[in-house]
């Protein structure tokens, strides 16, 4: 297929953040939408994504965009025409033993945003997740529709959706420049050649700042490496099935299908070329992974390591997105630094971006905050009762 010349809106990024954009505003039927990416479908970091869907966090644009998130994936087939995606398993956030405040203030707030969570300590917490090590818990929160799904997939469906609705998907064109004359957007330069549009959506994760530095577009993005182990489900399963963020061993783990455990780490090494990074991590670095999500689940120890995999964040200063247009640039609109958090957000991406390009401002949820030039304005996101590790 010949790209088209022109499209009211071109969608670079065919990961879970552009298709869900595509799809929206081919449900607002924007016009001619044109969705593009140098790889396939769900190929660059959603496919390595670890998917894990929770309501937990801090700042209550946040929990909304999560709220509303969770309630487009539980909708699934009706949105998407696909079978259901999520696998439901609960959620469990320990915090650190100083932040127990923030934990009971947090909760609070997220349930005022209709998320479903509770606070269990002692011996309600030991039945809750029998077999976990809790001598250092005072208090934990817990979501019983924690989930995880699959990022490539979540990526084809809707993409498959949007261009049900009249969406243009062009694989393996790669944007190699914006064009804009008087600072205003005039289309996207491809390898196929020039696409017309006064309307651009980068949603190119950390490819972002590759395309919009040249035009003088330079936003805080950085790229950071992490690694994800898969362990085998132990001889004799004795622990409790729940996705975790653990603030005590700085890892997060979940289950993965039947017969494994996903485990993945809160930090990783800065900036590494997004397209020339390790693909397989050391095994001694998988090891070492284990063993401190093992203090808390000591399953995860016991079952064996079956392999490891890697990819890239982008980061922003305050590891939250930028969303919006760009103060100068007219017709160019962002969503990305998404630090980790992009698949369970996604869905809820899709509506706000398209409500911004279709209405003039999002409704469903306030995004003000996460402007993209924040830092310049010297406005990062602080959250009232902010983790140390947030």
């Amino acid at each position: 297929m010949s790209p088209p010349r022109a499209a009211d809106v071109v969608v670079i990024g065919a990961g879970v953040m552009g298709s869900a954009i595509a799809l929206e505003l081919a449900r607002r039927r924007a016009g001619r939408i044109v969705i593009l990416d140098e790889r396939h479908v769900g190929e660059g970091m959603s496919g390595r994504s670890s998917a894990l869907v929770r309501m937990h966090y801090s700042f209550r644009s946040e929990v909304e965009l999560a709220v509303l998130g969770l309630r487009r994936y539980r909708e699934w087939t009706e949105w998407t025409g696909a079978p259901p995606l999520l696998r439901q398993t609960g959620f469990v956030r320990f915090v650190a033993p100083g932040e127990v405040d923030r934990l009971r203030a947090n909760v609070a707030m997220q349930q005022a945003c209709g998320a479903r969570v509770e606070l269990l300590e002692g011996e309600a917490l030991a039945r809750r997740l029998p077999g976990w090590r809790l001598d250092d818990v005072g208090l934990a929160a817990v979501e019983p529709d924690g989930a995880y799904g699959d990022g490539a997939r979540a990526a084809g469906d809707m993409l498959a959706r949007a261009r049900d609705l009249g969406a243009d998907y062009l694989p393996r064109v790669r944007a190699t420049a914006l064009r804009q004359r008087l600072a205003t957007v005039q289309g996207v330069e491809t390898t196929q050649g020039l696409i017309a549009s006064a309307l651009v959506v980068c949603a190119t994760g950390p490819w972002t700042s590759r395309l919009l530095d040249p035009i003088g577009c330079r936003l805080p993005i950085a790229t950071e490496l992490h690694t994800v182990a898969v362990v085998h489900e132990p001889p004799e399963p004795a622990t409790a099935r729940l996705a975790c963020i653990d603030s005590a061993s700085r890892t997060y783990f979940r289950p993965d299908g039947e017969h494994s455990w996903l485990v993945g780490d809160f930090s990783g090494t800065r900036d590494v070329d997004p397209d020339a990074f390790p693909q397989h991590p050391a095994m001694d670095a998988l090891g070492s992974l284990v063993s401190r999500a093992s203090r808390r689940c000591p399953g995860l120890g016991e079952g064996g390591i079956a392999r490891g995999y890697t990819g890239v964040y982008d980061m922003t200063p305050d590891s939250r997105p930028l969303l919006g247009g760009i103060p100068g640039i007219d017709g160019l609109v962002v969503a990305c630094g998404f630090s980790g958090m992009g698949f369970k957000l996604a869905p809820a991406i899709g509506v706000v971006i398209a409500e911004l390009i279709v209405d003039g401002h999002a409704t469903s949820v306030d995004i003000s905050a996460f402007q993209p030039d924040r830092f310049s304005r010297n406005r990062p996101i602080r959250a009232p009762h902010e983790y140390a590790d947030d």
